[in-house]
């Protein structure tokens, strides 16, 4: 797989269309630098980099950092005409941190005693034989769930060769939005050693489970002798809710390089070696929902001197978030396919993000919320219910652009809940510029009175994104201090998306609009930079 290289800190990308072959189908695709998948941008810790975006696509395009405590981590440019097409300049400081996925430490010894041997990156990924553009345009204009995608993919088409007796450290990520995802290398077992670029303790396992989003880190260790064997690499879908699903298992294959003194066997002769997967309907067997339970729990961070566990060991402000799926009424002289006519509507608390003309950022940075959104997001859903229970005869949700401001450094606890009101099902969650750290999660309803005292507040697993089960809840803290480094002179006013369930939680400082300088005018940011 192709890198972006970076000579003299300088890194390219072309955000363009090209044709491309999957399936018996050819279709136009947006890419970076042409590559499917795009490339990895590779960096030491120490390296301050400025990323040349050129967008040449009819669309407008959105690209987010997954990293927290960085100087421009969000953009979003629009096109503009082959006379004047769109340039962005980004500015990456890669220093003083382990969090980044694609970060080499300098002269840094990985917190692991075994030396790796090669590093290799694996995208599981979604192939539609359609425009996903019209995929989502269909889905949103009857109200119905979105058609699910053909296939997974595993880096596109992907075979990895090894070396007998090696170390190999494998960078997973997840980035089929709309699956979690089971994965596993046939008859060999991987060492878990990092989640979302966060340190935790080690541990072993022969199957993964990645959240939409999530990146995992592991450590494989190749036989010693090279078998008379390939190995089918296997990722498929863990559905947990209700209605269709990408039921299909993508695979790449792990292949063994044999030196020359080895018996000379076609690779045809050699006996291809199957993972075993979970089914896709997992949630009906009771052992494959305590696997995923026991699975997530082995996440730990390594919380010692070298790597600490900087969460909040007290809160100044909790909320109570319920998640879920409602409808909203079918406009006059339309036909809906959501439940009884209607459409689907994700919320948060029940109400519903409305997308306002003015971006809510913009409207923050320049004093001028009135009319683009306003900040009385309630903590707890109003009115409360039995969650998991049966699902209450009023499916309609509210609609609204609402926030929560936070003062900055506020210590936050967030528990999301998952509702069975159209049917439980689990939810990705993603908080936009933090790392959060999961002290708890269960299943049913969240009790306040009883869970928190099984909180883990010793060394619990720092991410930046995390799954709340189906039918259950998941319990995470964080600091309000983006970006916890004061070199720049910079604050931060950052929003939270749950998958489409949107809210706003935003850290403020003393903003003033006035100190708002960009320093080039082809640079825009959602973050506030001090004069």
């Amino acid at each position: 797989m192709a890198s972006l290289h970076l000579p003299s800190s300088l890194a390219s990308m072309a955000i363009k269309n090209h044709t491309i072959t999957r399936l018996c189908h050819t279709k136009s695709i947006v890419s970076v630098n042409g590559k499917f998948p795009g490339p990895p941008l590779v960096a030491r810790e120490g390296d301050r980099v400025i990323i040349k975006v050129v967008n040449h696509v009819s669309s407008n395009v959105t690209i987010h950092w997954y990293e927290k405590s960085f100087l421009f981590f969000f953009f979003f440019f629009s096109f503009l005409p082959p006379a004047s097409i769109n340039i962005f300049y980004i500015k990456k400081s890669f220093t003083g941190i382990h969090r980044s996925v694609y970060i080499e430490r300098f002269n840094s010894c990985y917190p692991v005693t075994r030396l790796m041997h090669g590093v290799r990156q694996l995208r599981s990924g979604e192939w539609f034989n359609v425009d996903p553009e019209d995929v989502i345009n269909q889905a949103l204009q009857l109200g119905n769930g979105p058609n699910v995608s053909d296939a997974f993919t595993i880096n596109d088409t992907f075979k990895l060769k090894v070396i007998p007796g090696k170390t190999y450290l494998l960078r997973i990520i997840n980035a089929a939005l709309n699956d979690e995802l089971f994965f596993s290398i046939a008859n060999h077992t991987l060492t878990v050693v990092e989640a979302d670029a966060a340190y935790v303790k080690p541990f072993q396992t022969n199957i993964l489970l990645i959240a939409p989003g999530q990146t995992t880190n592991v450590l494989l260790q190749t036989k010693p002798i090279p078998p008379n064997a390939t190995f089918l690499i296997a990722a498929s879908s863990y559905f947990t809710g209700q209605g269709t699903v990408d039921n299909t298992t993508t695979a790449a294959i792990l292949e063994y390089h044999k030196p020359l003194t080895h018996s000379n066997v076609s690779l045809r002769n050699l006996t291809l070696s199957r993972p075993s997967l979970p089914p896709v309907n997992a949630t009906k067997f009771v052992n494959v929902t305590q696997f995923v339970a026991n699975f997530t729990a082995k996440f730990r961070s390594l919380a010692n001197s070298k790597f600490p566990a900087n969460f909040p060991k007290t809160v100044d402000r909790k909320f109570f978030f319920t998640v879920g799926l409602g409808t909203n009424p079918c406009p006059k002289n339309t036909t809906c396919q959501g439940p009884n006519g209607q459409k689907f509507s994700a919320s948060v608390n029940n109400i519903s993000f409305v997308l306002p003309s003015t971006a809510i950022l913009q409207a923050y940075y320049f004093g001028q919320p009135k009319g683009v959104y306003t900040t009385d997001f309630p903590a707890n859903p109003q009115p409360s219910f039995n969650y998991t229970g049966t699902p209450p005869n009023n499916t309609m949700v509210s609609n609204g652009t609402r926030a929560v401001v936070l003062a900055f450094n506020t210590s936050v606890e967030v528990v999301l809940q998952d509702t069975s009101i159209l049917g439980a099902e689990s939810h990705p969650l993603h908080l936009h510029g933090f790392n959060f750290f999961v002290v708890g999660q269960g299943f049913g309803n969240f009790d306040p009175n009883k869970d928190p005292a099984k909180f883990n507040l010793v060394d619990p697993v720092e991410r930046n994104t995390a799954a709340v089960p189906s039918g259950g809840w998941i319990a995470f803290r964080f600091f309000a201090d983006n970006p916890v480094e004061e070199t720049e002179s910079i604050r931060g006013v950052v929003y939270a998306l749950s998958s489409g369930y949107p809210y706003e939680l935003g850290a403020k400082n003393g903003m003033d609009s006035l100190r708002w300088t960009p320093t080039k005018p082809e640079v825009t940011t959602s973050t506030v930079r001090s004069s």
